[in-house]
């Protein structure tokens, strides 16, 4: 995925009620961007880091920036949690993912039951629901999720686990927007309960699969598959 306009270079100054993000630009400006991450952002929040953002052309939009990217251990960090989900389409229509490339019919937004998953895929014989996470958050060389508790994630994998039920693919599809790590694990010391569904989940035939994904200003891939750990 290239992003359509060049993107903006800053400073990171704060974010602020989850959604507010303070960015001195290069020319000493200072403007207020979107921050589509709800989390806590933990380990991919660095006061002063470089950071880019992109412009908007909504005239809509009270904020005229989309806060995309920082740098962080000398790695870009996308923290855009619109893109996840965009790539893993992306790479299964393209046939980019081996585990997916034998489905001819793949479409967004997609509900079962009372929950609406981000990808679904199909083809003659066989139908496959996605839900895809962005995953930010790192402890030593682990990528974690989540970084804050989620009620809604836990609920995916319940319905997930029904989706297997009645005969189904289900797959979780962790996008780690980092590449500073080596394995993807599930957050159990802050959602304790989201890793012991992810735990049954998995027992009961939901398939994970974590991507470390390429982020650099000029675009964003899905990079390669990495090992996880319940």
């Amino acid at each position: 995925m290239q992003f359509k306009n060049k993107l903006i270079a800053g400073k990171l100054i704060k974010r602020y009620k989850r959604f507010l993000t303070d960015v001195e630009l290069e020319d000493g400006s200072i403007v207020v961007a979107h921050c589509t991450n709800s989390g806590s952002m933990k380990s991919c929040i660095e006061e002063g880091a470089s950071v880019y953002l992109s412009p908007t052309t909504d005239p809509k939009r009270k904020t005229k920036f989309t806060w995309e990217m920082i740098y962080i251990n000398q790695h870009w960090i996308g923290i855009n949690t619109m893109i996840p989900n965009r790539l893993v389409y992306d790479a299964i229509v393209a046939k980019q993912i081996p585990q997916l490339n034998m489905y001819t019919n793949v479409k967004r937004e997609v509900k079962f039951e009372d929950s609406r998953f981000d990808v679904f895929a199909e083809n003659n014989t066989e139908k496959c629901f996605i839900e895809v996470k962005n995953v930010t958050m790192k402890v030593g060389d682990n990528a974690l999720f989540p970084d804050a508790k989620t009620t809604r994630g836990l609920k995916h994998l319940k319905t997930l686990i029904e989706v297997k039920k009645a005969g189904m693919r289900a797959m979780m599809f962790y996008v780690i927007q980092r590449q500073d790590i080596k394995v993807f694990g599930a957050a159990k010391d802050i959602d304790p309960d989201y890793a012991q569904g992810l735990k049954e989940a998995y027992k009961n035939g939901v398939e994970i699969i974590p991507y470390i994904a390429d982020v650099k200003p000029t675009g964003i891939e899905l990079l390669k598959e990495i090992p996880f750990e319940l």
